[in-house]
């Protein structure tokens, strides 16, 4: 028998209790198992629950309650935050317990010093549940694709902007309108700063990196750029060029160096990324051996993300079958990573979107290409829009593959010509 500490009843936790009163028994008949949950910890006992636990579970707002019971396997941490949730998860470890936790930001900011007490000590540490939610990532980077030389990933790992995104394609709605439909729908929190600027994917980012490519890159070194300068006027626009715009998390393993970002990007409507929808994420990977595979699922909600977490309790199970098992908690050995060398964001090369809302002046077109010809950028597509006889146009141009700091540069020069009216706008084209 396997019994577990659950600390956290909300929306994930509610769905694994679910999923392990549904699917009991093929659970049971897949590990040989059977697991159970014996105390929840939560911040209220009065609260009701949408999911109603078995009866001989027993709620606490005590964490020694699942710390120090000695019937307690295994610490399923779902309460999100930092100081406490590592307070729990270090304490856990130090009494001899496995922990699955799906908590990305206390991974991304703490996840070499988790996993090296977890290996000191012999016990697991898992995470599926910390990335795209019902996804496999995890499990995919660590053991299905491990015999890989990881080149690239890139990823749709935030639902709310993704959903937000979507129906400003689809449905030609606003920034704001697209917000508050979501939050009205359950997709964005009331405070969804982490989801739109950008953060909560950057979080995962930094934890799938340290997967496929062996190495700890610090989430201050990820360049974040949320979807907030995202305008209607650039969803149509690049719409017409063929593109659609994605909060994209990407790396890349470039001379021995890595490169990370998330930012908007304008995707080719013919690539399966572009095509993912609603609160759907979706996970690209290029192995050297393998070639591209995608992964697409939903990206979180109850018992997607709670079958992520039970995907976990599985292997743990499966691990402590195997007499003298070795848990490795980051796929690398427990060998502690070394640290990433990071390619300068201002290296980055890649194509580019912009948008220049200019005064409407002879001439305005030949100076803002003579500058980018000037800065080394190479024009692949450009177009005027709007009426002419007006007094603020737009012009867009779409180029080949340019240098971040090239970029900057030239944008830098342009807003600060007297034809223009508003700050330029630009994207990266994956």
């Amino acid at each position: 028998m396997l019994r577990l500490g659950l600390a956290g009843f909300g929306t994930v936790g509610s769905g694994l209790v679910r999923i392990l009163l549904e699917n009991h028994e093929i659970i049971t008949a897949r590990t040989g198992q059977d697991i159970s949950i014996k105390t929840i910890l939560v911040r209220d006992l009065a609260k009701k629950r949408a999911v109603t636990a078995a009866p001989e579970v027993r709620f606490t707002t005590n964490p020694d309650d699942l710390v120090n019971d000695p019937d307690i396997d295994v610490v399923v941490e779902l309460m999100g935050g930092i100081d406490t949730a590592k307070s729990l998860i270090t304490r856990a470890l130090h009494a001899g317990k496995h922990v699955i936790t799906a908590n990305k930001h206390l991974l991304a900011l703490h996840g070499p010093e988790l996993t090296a007490l977890a290996a000191s000590r012999g016990l697991g540490l898992f995470f599926e549940a910390s990335v795209a939610g019902g996804i496999p990532i995890v499990q995919t980077l660590r053991e299905s694709l491990g015999a890989n030389r990881i080149e690239r990933l890139v990823g749709i790992l935030n639902g709310t902007a993704n959903y937000i995104l979507s129906e400003m394609t689809t449905s030609h709605l606003d920034f704001a309108t697209a917000l508050k439909q979501a939050k009205d729908l359950g997709y964005a929190e009331a405070d969804p700063t982490y989801d739109i600027e950008g953060l909560d994917t950057a979080h995962k980012l930094v934890v799938l990196i340290r997967l496929a490519f062996g190495r700890d890159f610090p989430l201050q070194g990820v360049p974040v750029r949320g979807i907030t300068q995202v305008t209607q006027m650039d969803i149509e626009l690049a719409r017409e060029f063929g593109y659609r715009i994605k909060l994209l998390a990407q790396a890349r393993e470039l001379d021995g160096r890595i490169e990370a970002s998330v930012q908007p990007t304008l995707v080719k409507y013919t690539y399966l990324l572009a095509r993912v929808g609603g609160n759907f994420n979706a996970v690209r990977v290029e192995g050297n051996a393998v070639g591209p595979i995608m992964l697409h699922g939903q990206g979180a909600g109850d018992t997607p993300t709670g079958s992520a977490v039970m995907a976990d309790v599985m292997a743990l199970c499966r691990g402590l079958a195997v007499p003298g098992w070795r848990f490795d908690n980051t796929g690398f050995g427990n060998k502690p990573l070394p640290q990433a060398e990071i390619l300068p964001a201002e290296e980055s090369v890649s194509m580019h979107y912009f948008r220049f809302s200019v005064a409407d002046h002879p001439g305005v077109m030949a100076a803002i290409s003579k500058s980018m010809a000037e800065h080394d950028i190479s024009i692949a597509q450009a177009v005027q829009k709007g009426d002419m006889s007006g007094s603020d146009v737009p012009i867009v141009f779409l180029t080949h593959n340019a240098k971040a700091a090239a970029v900057a540069a030239t944008i830098r020069e342009i807003d600060a010509m007297s034809f223009t009216v508003r700050p330029t706008v630009q994207f990266p084209i994956l």
